[in-house]
């Protein structure tokens, strides 16, 4: 495979495609409603119509408004893409029959809505457009480019300098800069180095990782690619938990395909690099998004995590200096070889850079996925792009970070969504979890909510998590049954702080995260639920017989 096989197969795919193309989401959540019988029944229709000659029916990974799903999208009609929204396999025939001019109910989302308008796709610029299953459409809209630029034209060094100029910073969480970590990798010695893909996203109501390896996997697989080029690697793992039986089976249909194209495997554009990738699948443990506790799952050992340093730049997989980065960070590494690192690092703040995919879910209109430029105003997330809060409530606050993150109240709406702001309020970004609360939450119920997730996802490894997750979730439960004092809740406090100082790994270091954020914010609501101070009455002093 060269330069001059991939644009051919990219023009012959092209050429094949027809003048409309009825695109229907097959991500998990439309799946779940019967997307693949909405997609057999599009395909009858048009054929049934006599329309086949001109309009090609297309699986397709998430388009992003999920809340609004089942979606089909309509390219070739008119100027502008149409989307129908809350499509079921009934409305086929109608969608296909307005192609001819005929009468379609079905609701159609406007292209202009702020959900739309105020995004910018990068990571997902072809999801919703590509077919996810088959290389010839990522080839299409050029795939493996970069890939094939980096072999032929750039060092290993010069990749990791683009790389590091382009101001990415690791998307699962700490956002420690890219660069930073493929540079001390590359340094290491090691006749064996590896590259792990981190693809367990286990925070509740984040699925921004699933619908990238849903939608667009071959992104994934290249700037995997690119990454082991860069720092002297031939194996890579993609660590995906097994709750994610779609994004497992369209990686193992892409790893295939780009092994028969010699896009993977050895001599990649007859060059002397190799590199191959195996999936590996976890069991579902939250801590093996820690990638300490991750490396030793890999390895086939129970998930846990240890002491660093070493840091698996230096020691990782079996001893060997080891790159993890999650989904999204790899997904983001064509595109800058694409289009240069000059170009990301015009993109957001002066200390983040590029944008940043959000899961928009909880007490909101419009729910979904997007990808915004960092330093966006959280304002214009929840209320312009999200909708704002259903049935005519407000916005009470929103919950950034999953259950290492924190709950950022109204009045600091207008803070912009960049590592540093969020920081300062007591949360992170984390993997991009962002979950409204409207007025009728109760905040502290969320605190106890995420304590107890916390408490049941520890590894019980070191005792800080392993106890201290237990006592919190107690306490709060003791003020929410209206039984504490304010001494139990300044021992709540106290604990707090221990766990988070004292915790071996992630997990407890930003257990407390949630809770300190809820007492900084709504403590009156704790306070409210605390009952007067018992004093035990003076002993009665008994006669002394004489």
């Amino acid at each position: 495979m060269q330069l001059e096989d991939l644009n051919a197969l990219a023009e012959k795919h092209n050429a094949s495609r027809k003048k409309i193309c009825l695109r229907t989401c097959m991500s998990a959540g439309c799946m779940s409603s019967q997307a693949d019988v909405i997609k057999k029944n599009l395909e009858t229709a048009v054929k049934a119509q006599g329309l086949d000659a001109d309009v090609e029916v297309r699986r397709v990974g998430c388009m992003g408004f999920c809340g609004q799903g089942p979606l089909v999208g309509v390219d070739g009609v008119k100027a502008e893409s149409m989307l129908y929204e809350h499509v079921t396999p009934e409305d086929a025939p109608a969608i296909v029959g307005a192609l001819k001019g005929g009468e379609c109910k079905v609701e159609l989302s406007d292209p202009h809505h702020p959900f739309f308008a105020k995004q910018m796709k990068i990571v997902r610029a072809n999801g919703g457009i590509i077919d996810p299953e088959r290389i010839e459409d990522y080839i299409a809209v050029g795939g493996y480019k970069a890939l094939h630029t980096a072999l032929t034209e750039l060092k290993p060094a010069e990749v990791v300098e683009q790389i590091t100029r382009s101001g990415l910073r690791g998307r699962g969480g700490a956002g420690f800069p890219a660069g930073l970590k493929w540079a001390t990798v590359a340094k290491s010695a090691g006749a064996k180095k590896y590259v792990v893909c981190n693809g367990d996203e286990g925070d509740p109501g984040a699925f921004m990782d699933r619908s990238v390896l849903e939608s667009d996997p071959h992104l994934v697989l290249e700037g995997m690619a690119l990454a082991a080029y860069a720092v002297g690697s031939d194996q890579g793992f993609i660590y995906v938990r097994a709750e994610y039986p779609l994004a497992i089976s369209r990686l193992q249909a892409a790893i295939k395909q780009a092994r028969q194209l010699g896009l993977l495997g050895g001599a990649i554009f007859e060059s002397p690099f190799n590199f191959n990738v195996d999936i590996r699948i976890g069991a579902g443990a939250f801590v093996c998004g820690e990638e300490t506790a991750l490396m030793a799952s890999v390895e086939g050992k129970r998930g846990t995590p240890r002491p660093r340093p070493p840091f698996p730049a230096e020691s990782g997989l079996w001893g060997c200096p080891t790159l993890i980065n999650n989904v999204e960070t790899f997904a983001n590494i064509a595109p800058i070889l694409n289009r240069g690192a000059d170009w990301y690092a015009s993109i957001g703040t002066e200390k983040s850079k590029g944008t940043k995919v959000f899961a928009l879910t909880g007490k909101i209109k419009n729910t979904g996925l997007i990808e915004v430029p960092m330093g966006i105003p959280l304002r214009q997330i929840v209320e312009e792009m999200g909708g704002g809060a259903p049935d005519g409530g407000s916005i009470k606050s929103v919950q950034t970070g999953g259950p290492s993150g924190g709950c950022i109240p109204a009045q600091h709406l207008d803070t912009p969504v960049d590592y540093e702001s969020l920081t300062k309020l007591g949360s992170i970004m984390g993997s991009g979890g962002m979950v409204v609360m409207d007025d009728k939450t109760n905040m502290v119920e969320i605190a106890k909510f995420y304590m107890e997730f916390c408490m049941e996802e520890s590894c019980g490894k070191c005792i800080p998590c392993r106890a201290g997750t237990v006592q919190m979730h107690h306490l709060l439960e003791k003020i929410l049954a209206k039984e504490a004092t304010a001494r139990d809740l300044a021992k709540l406090e106290e604990l707090c702080d221990m766990v988070k100082h004292t915790s071996l790994c992630g997990l407890g270091q930003t257990a407390p995260n949630p809770v300190m954020s809820t007492l900084r914010f709504f403590r009156p609501e704790y306070e409210a639920l605390l009952q007067p101070e018992r004093h035990a009455a003076p002993a009665s002093v008994q006669p002394v017989a004489t």
